[in-house]
């Protein structure tokens, strides 16, 4: 799409106008396009190139709707998608990751979830992976009102504005112990008590659902209506297990993910280290027959995941590491290979770098995890999938 006199914040209603040609939220998103983006007029929005990969579907009957929120790269809305659903809004602060949204969806996401307001059109499902926040507890009231300053605070106020007739949060394990427990129970007070919703959550973890990889989310799920609530059911794990051998790189791998004999041999020092005092270190080799661990952002995210991959045949460096490529195959997995823990399609575009590239798969979702769990609320609301 040409940046040409647009805006990010324009974009995104841009081509969230052009996405919804056609469908019932054109005209929220024709009268949104018409009074925000003042001198840009629908007939040249109408002209601009949306290219985007193919996994954005455009149906125009689908089965809900549903808004994504924390969007990151679009894990949830890969799996709600995949059941029959349509995304008719999104929403992501992080301009890395709008980029990818964008090659992949066609649409760039509107920014700050805070400023969010009469973008967002009524919809069937709410889905969001809010980050993990302490509340000030004033007064130890709980619920709503000890959730402003947050960003659950958001997600709350576009519950009770829209009343989605179910939502699905996604969160990490620790949310649930997070501030000695008082973090999960003004969630949950919020949403059953001040919002009226019926909930149930569940901590799932990743590699019951297909994917080699040991990810355990907790996953809160709640309807409108209780009659919703009791035909739920969380999903059960599926039979078919994975290794990293099924998500391996065919083709011999870039000398760049290779490390340094220096490097190797400093892990392998710390390491020895911590264990002479009896602490545990990231640092990590992972056999194909074995799973990984789950893939993280900073520190030792990617050293807690190498591989033994000894297919390599030119040791000359690509980067400018320290010392010689070891040789005993020992490389970081590529960020494909992490798109491939997480259960994305290798027809995901990856267009940014590779340090952007980890950081965003790593912030995202276990794609099968979600599916698995968006049919099941599917199913308890009668919709089709």
């Amino acid at each position: 799409m040409s940046r040409a006199g647009l805006s990010r914040d324009e974009r995104a209603i841009a081509t969230h106008f052009l996405q919804s040609l056609g469908t019932s939220t054109e005209k929220h998103y024709r009268e949104l396009a018409t009074t925000a983006l003042n001198s840009v007029t629908v007939a040249v929005l109408e002209s601009v190139d949306i290219s985007y990969s193919g996994l954005f579907l455009h149906n125009a009957s689908p089965a809900f709707t549903f808004i994504d929120l924390f969007a990151g790269i679009g894990g949830m809305r890969t799996a709600f998608q995949r059941i029959g659903g349509r995304c008719i809004f999104s929403s992501e602060w992080d301009k890395h990751a709008q980029d990818t949204y964008l090659k992949n969806f066609g649409e760039v996401p509107f920014g700050d979830i805070t400023q969010i307001n009469n973008e967002v059109p009524k919809h069937d499902v709410l889905v969001a992976g809010f980050p993990c926040q302490a509340f000030s507890i004033a007064g130890f009231k709980g619920g709503f009102e000890d959730t402003r300053g947050t960003l659950f605070f958001d997600v709350a106020r576009l519950i009770d504005k829209f009343r989605p007739s179910a939502f699905l949060l996604e969160n990490v394990k620790g949310l649930a112990a997070h501030d000695k427990g008082r973090t999960f129970n003004v969630i949950m007070e919020t949403l059953e008590g001040d919002l009226e919703y019926h909930v149930d959550h569940k901590i799932v973890n990743a590699k019951d659902f297909g994917v080699p990889q040991n990810r355990e989310r907790v996953f809160i799920v709640g309807f409108r209506k209780a009659s919703s609530l009791q035909r739920f059911s969380f999903p059960d794990p599926i039979k078919k297990k994975m290794t990293i051998a099924d998500i391996k790189e065919q083709d011999v791998v870039s000398t760049k993910y290779y490390l340094s004999d220096r490097y190797l041999q400093t892990l392998i020092d710390h390491r020895d280290r911590h264990a002479s005092k009896g602490n545990g270190f990231g640092f990590e080799i992972k056999n194909d027959d074995e799973i990984a661990n789950a893939i993280v952002v900073g520190g030792m995210g990617r050293e807690r995941n190498l591989v033994r991959d000894r297919r390599l045949k030119d040791f000359a460096p690509k980067t400018n590491i320290h010392g010689p490529v070891n040789r005993q195959g020992i490389r970081k997995m590529t960020p494909r290979e992490w798109a491939r823990l997480q259960g994305f399609p290798d027809s995901f575009v990856i267009p940014v770098s590779d340090a952007q590239a980890y950081k965003q798969f790593g912030n995202s979702v276990a794609v099968p995890a979600i599916e698995a769990t968006a049919r099941q609320i599917v199913a308890a609301m009668g919709f089709e999938s």
